[in-house]
Formats: structure tokens, sequence, C-alpha cells
């Protein structure tokens, strides 16, 4: 787009901005504080004009709409902190995160690509007896809550369309096998059964879900899911911060990508590493 294009758009998006607001030439550049020849300018000229960068963000400020808007660089009509609001939600969760907005988020995507980092294990692949052993101080999820929501992932799960890929850190599936960090006082037989189920899952599951391994020490991640192309969701302890700009999602989906490409455990390897580490429970 040349410029005489970009500057026929401005004129057509201040005009309309300008009738939606109800205002004649006179309050436009009063309340952007310009001269108002310049404004009838910008407004009536034959040979349709830019404004100055600091026109551009006093018009925009005035009208409350953003300035990518008026340009043509952006659909988004509303100013820079409404068009966060429309990107961005806080979302109340239970204290780990699976819920009815994780299944719906789910729901909504079947048939793309679910990116998932937990926070602990995966919920989805967390036996009856360690959902109790977790949930049993709760105060906002009980159990029971928890059961039936992991249940509903697993009914996802089995539908031909699904695609999800899970990273976790080598540590944490280690520090479990080990009862250390937050399951420390889960007796042993628990936990030897929880893997052997896991590994079961995993490779009942595969390829419709991939589990990847990675070293916490090379990597970092905080624990999110990327939801296809809709929406990114990390998880905060209490809330989930979604967002549902493109550029987030991306930069997202391209971090996971990143821990997924450092793991030590990959997709085809993962029932059998889990296997061994539940021979190894003591």
């Amino acid at each position: 787009m040349d410029k005489r294009e970009r500057a026929e758009i401005f004129k057509q998006r201040l005009t309309d901005a300008v009738g939606r607001a109800g205002w004649s030439q006179t309050r436009l550049a009063q309340s952007a504080g310009l001269d108002r020849s310049t404004v009838s300018q910008l407004l009536l000229a034959e040979e349709p004009r830019l404004p100055s960068g600091q026109a551009l963000a006093e018009i925009a400020a005035a009208l409350q709409v953003s300035s990518d808007w008026l340009l043509g660089l952006s659909n988004h009509r509303g100013a820079a902190s409404e068009i966060l609001d429309q990107a961005v939600q806080m979302t109340e969760a239970a204290r780990h995160p699976v819920d009815e907005q994780v299944l719906k988020w789910n729901a909504e995507v079947l048939g793309a690509k679910i990116r998932h980092v937990p926070a602990g294990l995966p919920d989805i692949f967390k036996t009856d007896e360690v959902h109790v052993f977790e949930y049993e101080t709760a105060v906002r999820r009980t159990p029971q809550q928890a059961i039936s929501d992991s249940a509903a992932q697993i009914a996802l799960l089995r539908r031909l369309e699904t695609d999800m890929e899970i990273a976790v850190p080598v540590q944490t599936l280690e520090s479990f096998a080990a009862g250390e960090w937050q399951w420390r006082g889960l007796p042993a037989e628990i936990r030897r059964r929880q893997l052997e189920a896991m590994a079961a899952s995993l490779e009942e599951f595969y390829p419709s879900a991939r589990l990847y391994a990675f070293d916490a020490r090379e990597l970092y991640s905080v624990p999110f899911s990327v939801y296809g192309q809709h929406r990114v969701a990390i998880y905060l302890g209490q809330r989930y911060l979604a967002f549902t700009a493109p550029t987030y999602i991306r930069l997202m989906a391209r971090h996971f990508d990143d821990l997924v490409r450092s793991a030590s455990v990959h997709g085809h390897e993962a029932a059998a590493w889990v296997a061994d580490l539940a021979r190894r429970v003591r």
C-alpha cells in the first residue's frame, strides 16, 4: 500500500469516527488541540494527506480510537487499552488447571493442536488416588470434582481428531517417583500405580497425545496451554491469564516448540520412560 492509499484510508476512517461521535470539525480541533484549518485539510482536501505523528496521536486519543485503526494497520477500532481488554481475559481457576473452563477451551479447538505445560503431573493422566491426595486440603475444589473433570478430558482425548502435545520438566516426574516436593507423604505404592497408569495411557493414546520431557535446568516454563490459534492461557495458580491476540498466541507456541526441541524424552519414548520410573519407585 502506497502513501496515497494510506492517506485515503485515513481520511475515510477519520470521517467515519467523527460522524459516529457526532462531532463538528471545530469540536475535533478543540478536543485534539489542533488548528481548525488542519482538521479541515485532513477531512475535506481533495488530495488526502496524512497527519504528523503528534497530530495523529491527539486525534486518536480525542476520538478514543487507535492510531493503527485510523491508518488502516488494524481492524480494531478501540483505543489501545480497550484492545488490550479484548485480547486479555482473566478467568478464575481452581487450585489446579482442570475445570469447566479448560474443558470448554479444549472442546472449542477439537481437531487443532493443543500445546500444554502442566503445573505438575498432567492432570489428564492422574489417578483418582493422586487427585485425592492433592485435593484433600484444597479450599475451592474437591477431589471428586477434579476426578470428574479429568474423566471428561480423557473422553475428549478419545476423539479421533484430538492432537495434544504435553511438555513437562524431567525433574517433575522424577520428583514424583521419589515422593519429593508436593508429593512428600504420598505412599510409594500409589506413586507406582500412578506412573504405571500414566505409561499405559501414553501408550494407548499415542500419537494423539504426545509427552515430551525437558531439562528444567536448561529451560524454564510457567504452566500454560495454547489452544490452536484461538487463545493461550497462562496458569497463575488461582486464575488463568488468557490471551486471544494472535501475536501472543504465536509467541507462546514458539516457546512451547522450543521446549519440545530441547526435550531429552520424546513422544515415542515417553511411555517406556515413565514405565521405567514406575519400576524405580521405592
